[in-house]
């Protein structure tokens, strides 16, 4: 029930919505190498989230890569902290 409230809010376009994805962000240190709208060391979180959107599967393969160290700097944190993390980037508009 709380998967399909938190769906319905970011398809709504609630604020709210806006700052949990930016905690999800901001938690993990994604906010250090990337921003919303430009490249910093990481290219923006926008670009990211328009490169790969549709593509339901890349959010697992990019958790992946990021745990190991491969194509993205290695991220400690769970598996669900990360994919948290990756959605809320993916859904970013």
């Amino acid at each position: 029930m709380k998967r399909l409230l938190a769906i319905a809010v970011v398809a709504l376009g609630f604020p709210g919505a806006v700052l949990a994805q930016g905690d999800a962000l901001r938690a993990r240190g994604c906010l250090n190498c990337h921003e919303m709208d430009r490249q910093k060391v990481g290219p923006a979180i926008r670009d990211i989230a328009a490169r790969h959107k549709g593509d339901k599967s890349k959010a697992g393969e990019i958790v992946a890569r990021m745990k190991e160290g491969k194509g993205h700097p290695k991220v400690a944190g769970s598996d669900a902290e990360l994919r948290a993390a990756v959605e809320a980037a993916l859904s970013a508009r």
